[in-house]
Order: C-alpha cells, then sequence, then structure tokens
C-alpha cells in the first residue's frame, strides 16, 4: 500500500509541482496518471521514491514513512520500488545482462557489485527475468546496439530482477512507435498480474490508460481532479482533466492490439 497524505511540493521559483495530494494505491493496482505537461505526474511518481522531496506532508509505503527514512532504511525501501524512465537509465556500452543485473546491487554487498560478482542465483534471476519479456537473446549484446523498444524491455527486466513490489514509470511509451508500444504494456501488465506488483505509469495517450488501467488519476496544476475506476472514465471526464477538448495526439485513434 501507498499512501500520501497532505503531499506538496513548491519549487523555489514558486512554481507548485503538488497541492495537498491526498491519495491510498492498494496492492496490485495498475493506476494511470494523466494530464497536461506540467500537472504534476512526474514530480507525483518520483516523490514516492524519493527522487524529488517534498515539500510537505508524508509518504507512506506499507505502513512506513519514506519521508521520514534515511540512510539504510531508505536504501531498503527503495529496494523494494522498481523506476522505468522515458529515457530507459540504462548504461549503454555495458552488456544487456550487466544492465539488468544492475537491479540486484541493492541485495549484494557494494564490494561485490563493484567488481560485478554476482551470486549464480542472481544471474539466473536476471536471464530469467529478459525470457519473461522476450528478449533473452540480446542478453549479452551491448545496450547500445539495441532499438528503443529493446532497451525499454531490458529496464522492465531490471525492475523484475530487483524484485521490486512497486514498480514507477515515467512516460515510458513517450517514445516508442504503437507496435512496441503495445509490447511493453503488455509486459507491464503482465507483472501486474501475475506477480500481484502494484504499477504506477504517467501516460500521454487517454486511449492506453482507458486501456490497460484499472484506476486513473488526473491532475491538473499538481491537484488531483479525477480518481477513479478507468472503465469509468468518459471523454467528459478527460476534458475535465485536460481543461479542453481531447486534441488528436492525446489518442491512439484505436485499442492496440
Amino acid at each position: 500500500m501507498i499512501e500520501l497524505t497532505n503531499v506538496s511540493k513548491h519549487y523555489p521559483n514558486g512554481v507548485k509541482g503538488l497541492a495537498n495530494i491526498n491519495v491510498t494505491i492498494n496492492k496490485g493496482e495498475f493506476v494511470a496518471i494523466v494530464g497536461l505537461s506540467g500537472a504534476g505526474k512526474s514530480t507525483l511518481l518520483r516523490s514516492i521514491n524519493r527522487l524529488t522531496e517534498t515539500s510537505s506532508g508524508d509518504i507512506l509505503i506499507d505502513g512506513e514513512s519514506i519521508t521520514a527514512a534515511s540512510g539504510k532504511k531508505l536504501r531498503l525501501m527503495r529496494r523494494d520500488i522498481g523506476m522505468i524512465f522515458q529515457s530507459f537509465n540504462l548504461v549503454k556500452r555495458s552488456t544487456v545482462i550487466r544492465n539488468v543485473l544492475s537491479g540486484r546491487v541493492a541485495h549484494n554487498g557494494t564490494l561485490r557489485t563493484l567488481f560485478n560478482f554476482f551470486p549464480e542465483n542472481d544471474v539466473k534471476l536476471a536471464l530469467k527475468s529478459l525470457e519473461r519479456v522476450n528478449i533473452l537473446e540480446k542478453a549479452y549484446a551491448r545496450s547500445s546496439t539495441l532499438s528503443g523498444g529493446q532497451q525499454q524491455r531490458v529496464s522492465i527486466a531490471r525492475a523484475l530482477a530487483q524484485e521490486a513490489k512497486i514498480i514507477l514509470a515515467d512516460e515510458p511509451t513517450a517514445s516508442l512507435d504503437p507496435v512496441t508500444t503495445k509490447q511493453v504494456m503488455d509486459d507491464l501488465k503482465k507483472i501486474n498480474e501475475e506477480d500481484d506488483v502494484t504499477i504506477m505509469i504517467n501516460l500521454h495517450f487517454v486511449d492506453l490508460a482507458r486501456q490497460y488501467a484499472t484506476r486513473i488519476i488526473g491532475l491538473q496544476a499538481g491537484e488531483v481532479v479525477y480518481d477513479g475506476p478507468a472503465h469509468e472514465a468518459t471523454d467528459a471526464v478527460f476534458e475535465k482533466i485536460y481543461g479542453r477538448p481531447l486534441q488528436e495526439d492525446e489518442l491512439l485513434g484505436e485499442e492496440i492490439g
């Protein structure tokens, strides 16, 4: 469970990133966060694992405050939270399997990981994770040789190898074509359903949110203006979230698949 209580974020330039957010995310939910650019989607997501520090309020993960955590406690809490970025966040000069094994760093000692001494079970887990996202054949390829969609699937495999209980995905399909978008979204949905992993994902496309999420949270100027089941998020709801009629580039036109 993730609980945000009166969470706000104010930047030094006066910009309001988040305004008094009160949201509870239950285990196993697939939550899409939608809204215009600058609505606070990335700020909300990055606040949950403390990549962004909040100005006020509290965030609890399974009843423990990550807001107040520091040192070893913070590292242990972050170990359960996988992060998937729009830019993939891979070490391009390293092999695919080495990037996936970086998800095991928090489970091993610093010296061991510094010299790439990973236990055999970790290597097996990394290979299994690559197999689950259908990219096992690229395990020993240099990451820079992969397509954008393949790199994003490597980042998903890294979260799997991390054995994350929560996956936060920040616009993971923004730079991908429709076919690759479907592959990535199918992978995330499969992980959500088979492993009971909680997924929170920022999405640009309305139809993706409707098709894959079980719940949609709409943000406008840092405030929650919609929070409800995905199947109840009509065009009228999205027009309220966006503050205007939907534009063509905010839709995929029809469900992918």
